[in-house]
């Protein structure tokens, strides 16, 4: 069974462990008289790491899979400033040889009282066909039992099973304070958004093995027009839906990104959705600095290192004497 996992790992650490595949790729050594490499990224529930396999890297690529579980013996080593796992040998495990939980990170909040908070939200809406609309989606079973698995992304936040339902819990949260100091806000409007919003996630991913991983349908679409798409075929089974809220509605989904390079069809050009935006912004940020900062807190450590995707290190802080120093 798993004895070492990913968050524990330093360099100069002996390998001997199983890890689930995320990623493999071949890649050729600057002296292409040499062939290939196979570059990896190994994972568990705890997070993940790069690896090379340096020698015969075609014919360990041919053996294993994307979303297969492996046992791996190596070393870990620093590369600069951060560690991989160089691995000596490496083969597909047997069935009955490892625990699937010890690769499947899932929220670490009930499931099922968040589902509850969802309800709660549904009932407080008083728009009628908003209302309608929002149990048609969440009163279904299938689409429940989709959204328990979901995650809100692949790897920028709440990159877990369960995380959409997180994500939207998380801004219905929100959005309280910011309805009680902005009463201009059509709050039946917001949270209708809130609760749709994503809904496109739950098309745009599928479980491959013990990995999620993106559908043909979101590789090519993308949550946020599979998203309008799925709202608008169940706004047409109301015979009477509202027209004006409908486009009011389809325009928050097409537009919660905020940008085009952000992967919005439009920028926000009604109230409620520059809010649904700002609020979608506020939780996913937060929740990805907060889960970086975890990851790579340890003693003595006051930075994290460099993050391409955020262009930046995130400050940890101090602790102790030295912090007192530094304020000095």
């Amino acid at each position: 069974m798993k004895s070492q996992f990913v968050a524990d790992l330093k360099p100069g650490d002996a390998v001997l462990s199983f890890f689930l595949v995320r990623f493999q790729r071949l890649e050729p050594f600057r002296d292409p008289g040499k062939g290939q490499y196979l570059a990896l990224i190994l994972a568990d529930r705890t997070g993940e790491m790069p690896a090379r396999v340096w020698e015969q890297g075609p014919e360990v690529a041919a053996q294993i899979a994307r979303g297969s579980v492996v046992k791996v013996k190596g070393r870990v080593e620093a590369y600069r400033g951060r560690e991989r796992l160089i691995v000596a040998r490496i083969r597909p495990a047997g069935e009955g040889e490892y625990d699937p939980a010890d690769f499947v990170r899932t929220s670490r909040r009930d499931v099922e009282a968040m589902l509850d908070s969802v309800g709660e939200a549904i009932v407080a809406v008083q728009e009628g066909p908003l209302q309608s609309l929002l149990y048609s989606f969440f009163g279904d079973e299938e689409f429940r039992a989709a959204l328990r698995q979901a995650p809100a992304t692949l790897r920028l936040h709440h990159a877990y099973p369960g995380g959409l339902l997180e994500h939207v819990v998380d801004m219905l949260a929100l959005a309280r304070p910011l309805l009680s100091l902005k009463p201009e806000i059509q709050a039946d409007l917001l949270m209708a958004g809130i609760l749709l919003h994503d809904v496109g996630r739950v098309a745009e991913f599928r479980l491959s093995g013990l990995d999620m991983v993106p559908t043909d349908e979101g590789r090519l679409l993308g949550h946020v027009v599979l998203g309008d798409r799925m709202v608008s075929e169940r706004m047409a089974q109301f015979a009477a839906f509202p027209l004006p809220l409908a486009l009011r509605l389809r325009h928050m989904i097409l537009s919660h990104h905020g940008r085009a390079e952000w992967g919005a069809v439009q920028p926000p050009r009604t109230l409620e959705a520059a809010a649904l935006h700002h609020l979608n912004e506020l939780d996913s940020q937060v929740s990805r600095f907060a889960a970086l900062a975890g990851e790579e807190r340890e003693p003595g450590r006051a930075w994290t290192d460099y993050h391409r995707g955020l262009r930046r290190s995130l400050y940890l802080g101090r602790e102790g004497r030295r912090a007192e120093e530094d304020m000095t």
